[in-house]
């Protein structure tokens, strides 16, 4: 994917959405969903400078990039925070050279602490680390020692998020061929209650089911989608939403640019949500947070065998999940969407 050939469809691609919608104000900036660090110090400062032709924000905006190690220079982590990059979200993943082969990841766990290190000499201070839990058992990884290498780096946030297999990946591949067996629930469960207790010990707010944060420094990007607010996106596969409505471009990268360049929209698709859809999602997204949900009667009496097994409490009229309810989530939300609807 050539630089120049991706900001030019972004570009196009704005210009071709400000037909129809005024200048964004914005309050948050993600720059995400694939690898955007590999654009290097010049391509991001290229990139943000086309998106401000559309696009204002301020300086107390949060304006975040996913970044990989072994892409963070001290030369690109210049260019990006005088480009206005003030956040990095940095996927780290693991800290064992094992774990990092058996995930095709092209850093090192080295490279880990030097990207810090060059972030951090190059004055952007908000720093948040992924990694991943519940690998299979036959991969060499000691949960806990990722966990204590992360929290040495000492960022404000962090990101946990358990493997997952879907189909048609190679993962998946991989399952159906019988050359990898999937982490079972309890491993899945015990690296979630490790993690949840250790970062909380640390000072950590673990405020959502993946995130945790030290004070003030939640993740406001993300929180907003947790929270129904409008956003809008480019780029292949973007997904925006007008508070009531969501769209998303096609995914392939060549289909994408094809689109822009021919001045023809790349939506692929839309949905217009219905009363019970918003219901339901702001029910699974209320309980993914720890701000939980307004407590109301109903709730109160849906959710009576849920305290008394554990899996939520009831704190200042809301009712949050635990960490063991968390891992009950997705099941929990049904209940309760259904519980409203009758």
């Amino acid at each position: 994917m050539p630089v120049t050939d991706y900001i030019d469809g972004i570009r196009r691609e704005l210009a071709l959405r400000a037909r129809t919608a005024p200048p964004m104000e914005l309050d948050t900036l993600y720059l995400g969903g694939g690898t955007p660090s590999r654009l290097g110090g010049e391509g991001i400062s290229e990139l943000l400078s086309t998106i401000r032709e559309h696009a204002r924000w301020s300086d107390a905006a949060e304006v975040t990039l996913e970044a990989n190690p072994d892409d963070v220079s001290p030369g690109n982590a210049g260019r990006w925070r005088d480009a206005g990059v003030n956040r990095v979200s940095l996927g780290a993943q693991s800290f064992s050279p094992p774990a990092l082969a058996w995930m095709r990841r092209t850093h090192s766990a080295n490279q880990i602490g030097e990207a810090v290190s060059h972030l951090r000499d190059a004055g952007i201070a908000q720093l948040s680390i992924d990694l991943i839990f519940a690998l299979p058992e036959n991969v060499p990884r000691d949960w806990e020692e990722d966990l204590e290498r992360a929290l040495a780096l000492r960022p404000d946030h962090i990101s946990l998020y358990g493997l997952t297999v879907e189909p048609h990946t190679p993962l998946g591949h991989w399952r159906d061929r019988g050359e990898l067996t999937e982490s079972p629930d309890t491993r899945y469960e015990r690296d979630f209650l490790l993690a949840h207790a250790l970062l909380e010990a640390r000072g950590f707010e673990h405020y959502e089911v993946s995130n945790y944060a030290l004070s003030g420094a939640r993740a406001r990007h993300n929180s907003s989608y947790w929270r129904h607010v409008p956003c809008a996106a480019i780029g292949p596969a973007a997904h925006r939403f007008d508070g009531a409505r969501r769209s998303w471009n096609v995914a392939p990268y060549a289909e994408w640019l094809r689109r822009v360049r021919a001045g023809l929209d790349p939506t692929e698709d839309e949905e217009l949500l219905t009363p019970a859809d918003s219901a339901a999602e702001r029910t699974y997204t209320g309980l993914r947070c720890i701000d939980g949900l307004v407590l109301t009667d109903e709730i109160r009496a849906s959710t009576a065998r849920w305290r008394d097994a554990g899996w939520a409490r009831i704190v200042n009229d809301r009712l949050q999940l635990t960490a063991l309810g968390w891992l009950r989530l997705d099941a929990l939300a049904v209940d309760l969407t259904h519980a409203g609807s009758r």
